[in-house]
């Protein structure tokens, strides 16, 4: 009678004497150096091209530099001086104080909320344009909440809150509604309803609901006071900076530790393997764009219960939200989709709005540069074999795993 002999485990074999089952060891996961090195070097790329769109367009500058040759140092020290000016008008700006850094986090806020609106949709292969729309809704739901119901300090600002979370979701929530029962693809549907909810807004502040009475102008009541956010006296920092970062918390935990964030990164990477694999691509795709457009309608919220830079209340107008939800996608884009990226970018967009003012009136500088250095920074950092072309000692390292390779798989 033969016996069957049990082959030695090595110290090193995932299979130990203890496991019920051969388990794989996960690859280790590395510090991302070269994506980190990457997006430094297209800041710097990008602040290069700006100061030569400065000095280009400066008249002062360029008549210096008809005698370069004769001359050399007058035009390098006009340079320097408008470069060097207009960047220091900006940091100053944005980060030059307590009243600049506070001014920072004030733009940075509603950015934060719609850039993680725009992400979490992203990551379900899902490409929300509609955050524009899903803002002006939280804005409008959140602004009437505000100005026509009178609810005692704390419930009023709590109300106002959920209900502009209410209108986005539901804003969000057609377009995944539609995408899921009628195949309709969401980049149309969100681009239509973004004027949609552009012209719903336009109409209703012509109602007696919605127009302050005396006006004849589109422009609405007051919000009351409770329903603002409360802010650090003498400063721009108030409290929706700080439920923009316990959003993205939530949207972390929702990805990284609950069982719907599996769901939508599974059907991000491949719907069809989700589907196989017993998820329904309908369902968690009307719950991603509803999540979605909860966090862009928490972004109209900010706009519309945020202190303006008086310190009054801010009133409903065609133009409350401004480009939050289109500068929403360059966010989300630049925090390369996830939490702690977005909260990263949206501060950088928010120290690039603030600053641009001080470029303008210090520096004399256009403030459509900053936009322009907005999309510089978003073009090279969505495009990092173009950084890696120009600055050729970047290099992308391959990924080593320290498990064993799954069967069919290939090492790299």
């Amino acid at each position: 009678m033969s016996t069957a002999t049990t082959p030695p485990t090595s110290p090193t074999s995932p299979v130990g004497p203890g496991t019920s089952a051969p388990e794989r060891r996960r690859p280790a996961r590395r510090f991302p150096w070269t994506d980190v090195v990457t997006t430094v070097i297209a800041f710097v790329l990008a602040f290069l091209v700006g100061a030569v769109l400065m000095i280009v367009s400066d008249t002062d500058v360029r008549t210096k530099f008809t005698y370069f040759f004769a001359r050399p140092s007058d035009a390098v020290t006009a340079s320097l001086d408008k470069v060097g000016g207009a960047y220091g008008a900006l940091l100053a700006g944005s980060l030059g104080g307590i009243g600049p850094i506070t001014e920072t986090t004030a733009q940075a806020a509603p950015l934060i909320c719609a850039g993680l609106g725009v992400a979490l949709a992203f990551r379900a292969g899902l490409f929300n344009i509609g955050a524009q729309g899903q803002a002006i809704l939280g804005a409008l739901f959140a602004a009437w909440v505000g100005f026509s119901l009178h609810l005692p300090p704390g419930v009023h600002l709590l109300v106002a809150v959920v209900a502009g979370l209410v209108g986005g979701a539901l804003w969000g929530g057609l377009v995944g509604w539609l995408k899921a029962v009628a195949g309709a693809h969401e980049v149309i549907v969100t681009i239509m309803l973004n004027y949609v909810a552009a012209g719903l807004l336009a109409y209703l502040l012509t109602t007696t609901a919605f127009q302050r009475p005396g006006r004849t102008d589109p422009i609405s009541p007051i919000v009351d006071w409770n329903a603002t956010f409360p802010r650090v006296a003498g400063t721009q920092l108030h409290l929706g900076f700080v439920v923009a970062l316990l959003a993205a918390v939530v949207v972390w935990w929702l990805l990284e530790r609950s069982t719907t964030g599996f769901a939508i990164r599974a059907v991000g990477a491949n719907p069809h393997a989700a589907a196989t694999a017993g998820m329904s691509v309908a369902r968690t795709t009307i719950i991603t764009m509803a999540l979605a457009g909860a966090l862009a309608g928490l972004a109209g919220v900010q706009a519309a219960l945020g202190p303006s830079a008086s310190g009054l209340p801010v009133p409903l107008s065609a133009g409350i939200v401004g480009s939050i939800g289109f500068d929403a996608i360059t966010v989300a884009l630049l925090g390369r989709s996830t939490p702690l990226g977005t909260v990263l970018a949206g501060l950088l967009f928010g120290a690039l709005h603030a600053g641009g003012l001080a470029m303008q009136s210090v520096a004399q500088t256009p403030l459509t540069l900053t936009t322009a250095l907005q999309a510089l920074i978003v073009l090279f950092v969505a495009a990092p074999a173009l950084v890696t072309r120009l600055v050729p000692f970047v290099r992308t390292r391959k990924a080593h795993t320290s498990g064993p390779v799954p069967q069919g798989g290939l090492a790299s």
